[in-house]
Formats: C-alpha cells, structure tokens, sequence
C-alpha cells in the first residue's frame, strides 16, 4: 500500500511564501514523475507543476517565475515553494505521483489561501 502524506498549506498574505511538501511511503519500487495541482472552488483541477525522476521540471504559465517545484530522492518527498503569491493561487494542492508499474496515486490535498 501506497500513502502520499501532504503538508504545509495554510493562511498567507498576498506577496508571502509557503512551502508544500509531500512525502510518499509504502510499498515502493520506484517513484517516477511527480507533481503538484490544484483545485479552486467551483474550477477544474489543473497542473501546478511536475519533476520527473531525473529531475525535469515543467510549470503552468502562471506560476512560472513564482513557483518551485523540487523532490529529494532519498526521502521519496517532493517539494513546492511558492513565493508571490496572489489571491488567485487559492486552492486545495494536491500532490500525484506515478509510482512502481504507473500508477498513479494522490494525497489528500491540503489547503492554500492567500489573502489580499
């Protein structure tokens, strides 16, 4: 069994910073992509960012420049930064990671709201 455990959302003002973490356990073989979406109220949820095993990021245009994403290997963890936030990056973020033959598993999302 498979667990992906997020952490680190919260209550920020417009212009601060947080950092989202999400820490995978279980019965691992190997962790390929992961990444980080997110899900307004009343909105599809949509890409934040994704880091492949090697490393390889890709961004949605409007975190880009904001926004990092990174993972530790060794901890079987991926990372979000987040700086410059605005009102509009409040969401639920979800963490998904393709994980052993390509599956795909999700946490159970943890809250971001920006004030402004």
């Amino acid at each position: 069994q498979v667990q992906l455990v997020e952490s680190g959302g919260g209550l920020v003002q417009a212009g601060g910073s947080l950092r989202l973490s999400c820490a995978v356990s279980g019965s691992i073989f190997r962790i390929k992509d992961m990444g980080w979406y997110r899900q307004a109220p009343g909105k599809q949820r949509e890409l934040v960012a994704t880091v492949t095993s090697f490393l390889t990021t890709n961004y949605a245009d409007s975190v880009k420049g904001r926004f990092t994403i990174s993972r530790d290997n060794a901890k079987n963890t991926a990372y979000l930064q987040m700086n410059s936030l605005k009102p509009e990056d409040t969401a639920v973020y979800y963490c998904k990671a393709v994980i052993n033959f390509n599956n795909d598993y999700w946490g159970q999302g943890t809250q971001v709201t920006v004030s402004s």
